[in-house]
């Protein structure tokens, strides 16, 4: 499975955090009802992603937001590079759970 956001593509998206590898990458919440495109909810990046989201601080807000369904999606690549897309996410997407 792959989800294109911004011009990356995500591995993803999941129904479950555990499907997501424990590898340095970005990853993307995402929000839903199944019917109308995913809309992001939040965008992180850590060097071990799968741990990350499964004990997130903001995963009351990603909840918060009222989406039938939430997915998680990944993309996978080095320190230098996830912060860099992480901060061009964010600034396009403008994630209402992204504030830290």
């Amino acid at each position: 499975m792959a989800i294109q956001i911004g011009k990356y593509n995500f591995e993803g998206p999941y129904p479950d955090a555990s499907s997501l590898r424990d590898q340095s990458g970005v990853y993307a919440i995402l929000g839903g009802d199944g019917s109308s495109p995913w809309k992001v909810v939040d965008v992180g990046e850590s060097d071990q992603v799968k741990t990350r989201v499964m004990n997130h601080d903001r995963s009351d807000c990603w909840k918060r937001q009222r989406h039938a369904r939430l997915a998680y999606a990944a993309y996978y690549c080095n320190e230098r590079d996830r912060m860099r897309i992480e901060q061009e996410l964010r600034a396009q997407f403008k994630p209402p759970c992204g504030d830290r």
